[in-house]
């Protein structure tokens, strides 16, 4: 549980009671006076938090600020590493920028950077990754692995099978992977990845996992013009509205234990997971990389993310970049 300290403990207290907690109760559980009790409310208050006074019973949570918040992320937060800081904004150009350069000041392992809102989204190949507010996930994380730099690519394994087990457990939907970080959705794009690496010669020195997942964004009001393929949002293919307090929870915690996994197991059960959810495996793909296209069947990818292509002529190519799309 991440120490989010008296406003935090007491969202958590509101969120496991059955509605109304007496100041009475608060003051003792917090170990603090019904006049600290009583400010923090109002502190609560005044940062968004709706909580109602019921005469001679105590208070009561109505509803969260909109914009996801530290408190809301934190509150009962049972991670290991991600989410050892929490940082919530309401917009910024890039998450994953933010993240970089606290990486570079020395932020600890684990650090989350969420934005409501981004101006200038980053997605693969330096393309543009649709942020408007208050609707959707943008998230990076900090990360330092004692890994060599060739082994970082790994950790795309992580993020994606993260993204896909959240989807799992607050949805009824079932995602696929298409090589090397979309999350799709029926054939259409709900989510997708960016990692970025500060390195030396021998080492990691850290990586950002940038995450973006479309939650509860309405397609009719993105431009076809501005989308390079069919996307859609889980709302769009759900039909029901996402909580993003409890996505993002969902995510940090399943992030949380495949990191663990891949720590003291290598990345072998994270990629076997990645594996059984790829939207590819087995199918025939055209492979776009600049001026050079080929076809081929995949047949899987190899331990450090690199597709496998099996050719016409029985070879097999082993693809570390480029535009793969089904035929």
């Amino acid at each position: 549980m991440k120490d989010s300290g008296v406003d935090g403990r007491i969202i958590e207290l509101f969120r496991s009671g059955d509605g109304v907690v007496s100041g009475a109760a608060l003051s003792r559980l917090l170990g603090v006076s019904r006049t600290a009790v009583w400010k923090h409310v109002k502190g609560l208050r005044a940062a968004g938090y709706l909580i109602e006074a019921v005469p001679s019973k105590g208070y009561r949570l109505l509803s969260s600020p909109k914009l996801l918040t530290q408190l809301d992320l934190s509150s009962g937060l049972a991670t290991r590493r991600v989410g050892s800081r929490i940082v919530c904004l309401k917009e910024t150009e890039s998450t994953n920028q933010v993240a970089f350069k606290m990486a570079e000041e020395g932020a600890v392992e684990g650090t989350v950077v969420i934005a409501d809102a981004q101006s200038a989204g980053k997605g693969r190949l330096g393309r543009v990754w649709l942020s408007p507010a208050g609707v959707n996930l943008y998230c990076s994380v900090v990360l330092r692995p004692a890994i060599a730099p060739m082994a970082a690519c790994q950790l795309t394994f992580l993020s994606v099978v993260a993204v896909a087990r959240a989807i799992e457990s607050c949805t009824s939907l079932k995602p696929q992977i298409k090589w090397p970080n979309d999350i799709l959705i029926n054939g259409k794009k709900v989510a997708g990845l960016l990692n970025e690496m500060n390195a030396e010669t021998e080492k990691v020195n850290f990586v950002v996992l940038g995450i973006g997942v479309n939650l509860n964004l309405r397609m009719s009001s993105i431009a076809e013009s501005l989308l390079r393929h069919p996307a859609t949002s889980l709302i769009e293919e759900g039909g029901e509205e996402v909580d993003r307090v409890a996505f993002t929870r969902r995510l940090l915690t399943e992030l949380d234990e495949l990191y663990d996994v891949f720590l003291q197991e290598g990345e072998g059960p994270v990629r076997a997971e990645w594996l059984e959810r790829s939207a590819i495996r087995g199918r025939s793909v055209k492979v776009s990389q600049g001026e050079r296209e080929f076809t081929g069947e995949v047949q899987g990818v190899d331990s450090f993310g690199a597709l496998l292509v099996k050719l016409i002529d029985g070879t097999v190519e082993t693809v570390l970049s480029g535009d793969v799309a089904l035929v």
